[in-house]
């Protein structure tokens, strides 16, 4: 990988009018992956779910079979959380050469290590498998994605020294959130040597949509630079940092993140200063911690079909605004439940969803204040 520290994420990719995330924009993303790979960008990240799957089959039109294989290169993971046995991550890994029409992949991730994964990942060999895979010549570089405590983070990482680099959620936001430990993280995995991919780096877009007050200290520093930018600035300025992941949404935020990235500086610190002030505003006025990330219902589908992210969006947007922005909430809600989704009062608490979301969010609790708000 070159030395631009910017990288594509998958996760939000432009869908089509009026259309449901399975239904990607194609026009959209080849433009955005071509005004990427034009600037000297090349790191495109993706997953299994994806856009249920169609991310990486996105890349195969984009990227596959459009450029020279050395013009990109594309990271995808073992979907740990959705294992059922060791058959299950070579059908895996197979399919994801087929969808993306690649040979091989330049960086491949376990995803989402945590201590309830690790016990499948243990039962199946699947790190093993995966070394493998780098064995032979099918994977480039090996590592891995991680949400859990430092602690555990350092135990994988004394245990399986031949992991090149760790995926994990770093931003001014949660920098010192004690339930994602971002700081102590990274910490753990600079100890032994590990180059760092950030995900997360602008909080599913919440560092994006500030209040006028947070707004304001940023751009009394440098009025020319975007909210998003200063988020991604923060994760690039950090040592040992490979890529920062932008889930890039329109070709307007394409253009953002590859003018400033193109010759990054990192912040000063000053600049670092701000942002923490930020980060203080956010956490008196931010409800749910969501960064919309789908894991609940993709990677472990909800029994009652609740879109527990797209909820969340709702109850965060009715509590930041006026009254009068009340009523276009609760319209919202409406027309999803209308449209055959589960109702937030539908939650059977089995807690499926709480045990593979990476901001560790009390989500049977949360679903039970979205149903007052919306149903009442």
């Amino acid at each position: 990988m070159g030395a631009k520290k910017l990288g594509f994420g998958t996760m939000r990719l432009p869908v089509m009018p009026g259309m449901d995330y399975t239904h990607i924009d194609m026009n959209e993303f080849r433009r955005m992956a071509d005004m990427f790979i034009e600037r000297g960008f090349t790191y495109f990240d993706a997953a299994w779910m994806y856009h249920d799957g169609e991310a990486e089959r996105a890349l195969k039109k984009v990227l596959a079979e459009r450029y020279p294989r050395d013009a990109y290169t594309v990271t995808t993971k073992m979907p740990t959380m959705m294992l059922s046995g060791p058959d299950d991550q070579v059908r895996y890994f197979e399919t994801q050469l087929e969808r993306t029409g690649l040979d091989y992949f330049d960086y491949y991730l376990a995803h989402n290590l945590n201590v309830d994964t690790y016990g499948e990942c243990l039962k199946y060999g699947t790190l093993e498998y995966m070394r493998d895979l780098k064995s032979q010549g099918r994977i480039k570089h090996l590592g891995f994605s991680f949400h859990d405590s430092p602690e555990f983070l350092e135990m994988l990482l004394q245990k399986y020294p031949e992991m090149e680099y760790v995926q994990l959620q770093l931003n001014y936001l949660d920098w010192d959130n004690e339930s994602i430990q971002s700081r102590k993280c990274y910490e753990t995995a600079r100890k032994y040597g590990k180059q760092i991919i950030v995900m997360e780096p602008v909080k599913g877009g919440t560092l994006a949509n500030l209040t006028p007050e947070a707004e304001q200290i940023l751009k009394a520093i440098h009025p020319d630079w975007s909210k998003a930018s200063w988020a991604i600035r923060f994760a690039a300025s950090l040592p040992g940092v490979m890529t920062v992941l932008s889930g890039m949404t329109t070709l307007e935020q394409m253009n953002d993140n590859t003018s400033y990235m193109q010759d990054f500086a990192p912040l000063t610190e000053n600049e670092v200063e701000a942002v923490f002030k930020v980060r203080d505003i956010i956490i008196q006025s931010k409800a749910i911690p969501c960064t919309r990330c789908r894991y609940c219902v993709e990677a472990n589908s909800c029994p009652m079909d609740i879109p527990i992210p797209d909820f969340f969006a709702l109850y965060n947007t009715e509590t930041m605004c006026s009254p009068n922005g009340w009523t276009q909430q609760w319209q919202y809600y409406s027309n999803m439940v209308s449209n055959g989704k589960g109702r937030a009062s539908a939650c059977i608490s089995c807690h499926g969803c709480e045990s593979v979301c990476p901001q560790h969010i009390q989500i049977t609790e949360w679903l039970k204040k979205v149903s007052a708000i919306f149903e009442a």
